[in-house]
Formats: C-alpha cells, sequence, structure tokens
C-alpha cells in the first residue's frame, strides 16, 4: 500500500512539474522574444488555459455516427417524420444536463424586472404563453394560473416558450455566466461592491463612475464596458503601462479581459439537430475501440420502453402517453408517475449523463425544418438555419459598436463572403446600406430543390423550426431521437421546452488518460548568440 502511495505521489509530482514547466515556456519558438513581458511588447499568451463548461453543462465527446440510423419503422409513420440516413461528424460539445426548468425562467424575468422595472413590453414579451394548457374539451385551468409560477412545479420544465425567447434566453444566459466570472475573480468590481451586492446599481460609493447599463459580453469585448475591479488584469502595453505610472514598483496600468485571455465562455445556443439527436442517442456507453455493440431506438439500451432492472423492473422509462388516454398509468401503481410535466431530474439520464432526452417535453434545436435536410448538409457539423450577421460599426475610426437600449450590438445583414481590402472596405463603408444588395447572409434555402418552393407552395418556410424528442403529450414512436417535427419560430405549445447547448474548442478528445497517444516533443529553446 505504501509503494502504491509513493508511486502515485512521484506521478502527481511529476505531472505537476510537466503541467508547471510547460505554463511558465512563454517564449516564442519563432521569433526568441518573450511572452508576458513589458520589455518585449508586452504580448500575452495565455499558456494556463484550462477549459472546462459553464454551469449546468456536461461534457459531450463528439464523433461519427449514422444521422436517423436510430429510426424505426411504423406503420402509417410519415416519411417527413424522420431525416435522411446519412453518416455525418459532430464535434465535441457541452450540453444541458437537464431541460430548462420554470425556476430557471423565473430568474430570467427576475432580472427583467429588476433591470428594466418600468419596460413592460420586455418583460411580457418573455413571458411565457401560460394559454397553452387551454383545451375546449379539457379542465386544464389550475395550470395556466399555476404551472409557472407555484412551487409545486419550480423543477418542471417552462413550457409556452416559443424558439425566438428560447434563443433570447441564451443570450441572456451568456451574459450572466460570463459577468459573474469576472465579478466574482475580481476582474469587474464585486457584485458585493455594487450597491451591497445589488447587481442593478451603476456606480460604487468610490468617485469612479462604472458603466451604465447592464454587461453584455460582445460590448465588453469592444471596450465599452469599461468597469475593472481589485484584481484586473495588468496592462503590459509599454505604451499603457507608462502613462499609467508605477507604485511601489509596481506596474498600475490595468486592462479588461480579452477573448485571447480564455476567462470568458463561448455563448449558450440551442443545439442543431445533429447535436441533440447525437447527444440523445448517447452511443459512447455501447461503443468500444470503435465498435458499436448494439445501436438504440431510445437514450436508453434495449428495445423496451420498460425497465429491466430487479429494484425497477417494469417502470416506464420515460414521461409519455402509452395509449391515447393512458397519460400515467393505474392509480395505486402509477408508472411513469407524471400526468403532464414532471420534474427535469426525473428518471435515469443516458449514458452522456442527460434527463428526459426522450420525453417530458419535446425540445427545441436551432435548424430550420425541410424535410430532406441532410441528403443536402455537409456532413461534418451539419446544420441549416445560417443567417449571418455582423455588429453595427457605430464610429468606423474608433471601432465603437452601436448599441441597442438593452446595452446589447445592434447586428446587421453580412454582406460579404471574404474579407474585403482595406480599400473595399473604406468604399462600401461610404455607400447607403440600402444601396448593397444582400444575397449571402441568408443561407437557409441553401440548396432547397426548385420544385419545392418553400414559403410559397409550402407551409414551410423559413420560420419553421424543427423539435424533438417526444412528450408527456405523445406516444413512444415519438421518442426515438430520429424522429422529428417542426412548428413556426413564434408559436409555442404545452408540450415543447429547450435545453441549451455551447461550443467546446480545442481537440474533441475529452479525456485522454489510459488511451494511447502519441508523444509530443516540447519547443526547443531559443538561445540568442
Amino acid at each position: 500500500m505504501k509503494k502504491t502511495y509513493l508511486y502515485l505521489l512521484i506521478s502527481l509530482v511529476a505531472v505537476t512539474s510537466f503541467v508547471s514547466c510547460k505554463s511558465r515556456s512563454g517564449k516564442s519558438d519563432k521569433t526568441g522574444m518573450d511572452y508576458n513581458k513589458k520589455e518585449y511588447g508586452g504580448f500575452v499568451v495565455n499558456n494556463r488555459y484550462k477549459r472546462g463548461p459553464g454551469p449546468g453543462l456536461v461534457e459531450i465527446e463528439g464523433g461519427v455516427f449514422v444521422m436517423s440510423g436510430s429510426a424505426i419503422n411504423v406503420p402509417g409513420q410519415e416519411l417527413s417524420s424522420y431525416n435522411h440516413k446519412r453518416e455525418t461528424t459532430v464535434s465535441s460539445f457541452y450540453m444541458d444536463e437537464t431541460e430548462v426548468s420554470n425556476t430557471n425562467w423565473l430568474e430570467y424575468l427576475n432580472w427583467i424586472r429588476t433591470n428594466f422595472p418600468k419596460d413592460y413590453e420586455y418583460y411580457y414579451n418573455e413571458m411565457p404563453d401560460t394559454l397553452v394548457w387551454r383545451r375546449p374539451l379539457s379542465y386544464n385551468e389550475p395550470y395556466v394560473d399555476n404551472y409557472l409560477r407555484h412551487p409545486a412545479y419550480q423543477d418542471y420544465p417552462v413550457v409556452g416558450v416559443s424558439w425566438e425567447q428560447a434563443e433570447r434566453y441564451c443570450e441572456w444566459r451568456t451574459d450572466r455566466v460570463n459577468e459573474l466570472l469576472l465579478r466574482e475573480r475580481g476582474l469587474m468590481t464585486t457584485f458585493k461592491d455594487l450597491n451591497g451586492g445589488s447587481a442593478r446599481a451603476n456606480t460604487t460609493s468610490a468617485a469612479t463612475p462604472l458603466p451604465t447599463g447592464p454587461f453584455s459580453t460582445d460590448t465588453y469585448l469592444a471596450g465599452q464596458h469599461d468597469d475593472k475591479g481589485k484584481k484586473a488584469m495588468k496592462d503590459l502595453n509599454p505604451a499603457n503601462t507608462a502613462a499609467a505610472g508605477t507604485t511601489g514598483g509596481r506596474n498600475t496600468a490595468t486592462r479588461t479581459v480579452r477573448l485571447e485571455d480564455g476567462i470568458l465562455k463561448q455563448p449558450y445556443r440551442l443545439p442543431t439537430e445533429a447535436e441533440w439527436e447525437y447527444a440523445a442517442l448517447g452511443l459512447i456507453g455501447n461503443t468500444q475501440y470503435e465498435n458499436i455493440n448494439s445501436n438504440k431506438i431510445y437514450p436508453w439500451s434495449g428495445l423496451g420502453l420498460s425497465s429491466a432492472k430487479k429494484s425497477t423492473r417494469g417502470l416506464i422509462l420515460a414521461n409519455f402517453k402509452r395509449t391515447k388516454g393512458d397519460y400515467m398509468g393505474v392509480g395505486g401503481s402509477l408508472n411513469d408517475k407524471g400526468s403532464i410535466t414532471v420534474a427535469v431530474r426525473s428518471y435515469t439520464p443516458n449514458d452522456f449523463g442527460l434527463y428526459n432526452m426522450a420525453g417530458n417535453v419535446n425540445e427545441w434545436v436551432a435548424d430550420v425544418y425541410r424535410s430532406h435536410t441532410f441528403e443536402a448538409a455537409d456532413a461534418f457539423n451539419p446544420y441549416r438555419g445560417n443567417y449571418y450577421q455582423d455588429k453595427k460599426i457605430a464610429d468606423p475610426a474608433t471601432g465603437k459598436l452601436a448599441i441597442d437600449k438593452y446595452n446589447k450590438p445592434v447586428m446587421t445583414d453580412a454582406l460579404y463572403a471574404k474579407k474585403q481590402t482595406w480599400a473595399e472596405k473604406q468604399a462600401s463603408a461610404n455607400k447607403p446600406a440600402d444601396s448593397i444588395k444582400n444575397t449571402y447572409a441568408d443561407q437557409r434555402g441553401y440548396r432547397d430543390p426548385q420544385s419545392e418552393l418553400y414559403g410559397e407552395i409550402t407551409l414551410i418556410n423559413d420560420k419553421s423550426r424543427v423539435y424533438k424528442g417526444g412528450s408527456w403529450n405523445d406516444q413512444a414512436l415519438w421518442l426515438n431521437p430520429a424522429s422529428r417535427r417542426f412548428m413556426q419560430q413564434d408559436e409555442a405549445t404545452a408540450d415543447i421546452g429547450f435545453r441549451c447547448a455551447m461550443t467546446m474548442l480545442g481537440a474533441p478528445e475529452i479525456r485522454s488518460t489510459g488511451k494511447p497517444q502519441f508523444k509530443t516533443k516540447p519547443a526547443k529553446a531559443f538561445k540568442s548568440r
């Protein structure tokens, strides 16, 4: 036992030493100049970067799978209920462990009311449509009044939320997570110092005023939210350090965090359809050395809908409607234990650790709906719905962004598919915006067959969004991860919710421990002669 402990200790020291040496290697292998030093120009390189998920997310290691490969043939099932089967690769990403709950949404509404107390329109627009519970021949009025706000349903998935509202929630969540990261580390004024912890405050007790308006990641990165906390990052730019001077021999120049620092999280967003289906299947639990031992029909292994474990034998594994009239089983022996929705951490998570990827509520995904998307889409990270936008520049000389009343950047259509030359950029800046025809930004109809004429002779258009997963109000055939339906992005129902995703940057492999690896030699240190 002592030998084992000693071996582990030595290994830990060796790994720590390696990491430390790597983190201290601050010299360019191409120019020989030191990084992170004022005398060499103050070029900052973060060699200590360590990625990780934002709050609520779990890691999903990507890979290849057959899109719609889990589809099952059901007599009478519409062909458009499944996608074209195609081998597809999804890059690694992060995904919410659970669906967004009522409490999560009420937190959003509370922030709006606190920060914009007189903007009744903003609050109203983000309110879920609680009237989705009403049915002409059903008594659901208690859900209209109670489902969103009553603590009995606080951990249940939020419903009555449109695709557009879900998108705006993702943007809001991104800013709150990044703001918390910066304030907790002292890189911005802490919440504690903002009027006794009030996130609404725009000034501190000190003489230096803070930026007006709520924190926005985009405007912060553009240098338009200049809030530096007590532990703000040192500015190593020689010009700035000279202007700021020194105190006790120490550099007093500070700066805001940049993207290159690797501190801020990537934006929360809706998952693509390919990401959602890949994550729902969770084939990682059925795979060994690239061999899939058995395919799946649902997010769990096996062909059935009920548990085979002794302690839970016979219990339904998801919240769905077993027959046209059976929503929860027989009184005294309730099966899926849910008449409508259930708490977001109900049942057993799949092999990625995700709850309710089948049943409970359908979930919005990012894609625009087309019946044969994956016949035309790319095989790597397939997605239909690209609408390219740029941040509007208010001052071309300084690069200052135009912002709206919520301190968010004003977005405009992207007009060019490649980087312009400086001369082209100056020439286009002097042209009226309406004189430039936009044929590039909107890619939602890319490769659409001319015979379909989406939005003209069909009910499917560029605002038709995909939702997946099945719900408490659906029968089992919709629990298959390959199934897909669509609805307009400004509509909502009592059986559609959502969860967020986040792009994972860097290498796709999440954990290399115990896996064969090529050894990488460190860069040779440059020695001047």
